[in-house]
């Protein structure tokens, strides 16, 4: 299994291929989004929406063996694009790993510049709600 550093470097030297092509990088980000599995319907409710996202996102999270699994949709490719990278990086983690993450990655790819600053406000929110979640995954095994 993948350290959290690990995926973010595999993601980092993916997005070196494609240079400063803008273009190329936002079809990129859209096409990694179509790799997400299919989101539980039942699960598209308001209480799994992250609050902070221009865009409709639907997470949800549980624990496998002390290990957080992410499930997410979104109604935007760019914005499901931008999620299924940040599962791709925190899923099947500890929540202890999880919380203490720097997610370097995302500057280093220069994200704030293919997004915008609407989209980046969305994108510091489902870090925070995946490290919220991993919080409580994190007290309840301490408790």
């Amino acid at each position: 299994m993948s350290t959290i550093q690990e995926i973010q470097n595999e993601i980092i030297s993916e997005f070196e291929i494609l240079g400063d092509d803008k273009e190329s990088t936002i079809y990129y980000i859209m096409e990694l989004g179509g790799n997400l599995p299919e989101f539980p319907e039942s699960e598209r409710v308001d209480q799994n929406i992250i609050k902070g996202c221009q865009s409709k996102v639907w997470l949800t999270a549980s624990e496998d063996h002390g290990r957080v699994q992410y499930q997410a949709d979104s109604n935007t490719d760019i914005t499901k694009g931008l999620i299924s990278l940040l599962i791709r990086v925190l899923n099947n983690q500890s929540p202890k790993d999880i919380i203490q993450a720097d997610l370097d990655f995302i500057q280093k790819i220069g994200m704030g510049n293919i997004i915008g600053s609407q989209r980046s406000n969305g994108l510091a929110s489902m870090i925070q709600q995946m490290k919220r979640y991993a919080l409580a995954f994190q007290v309840k095994q301490n408790a």
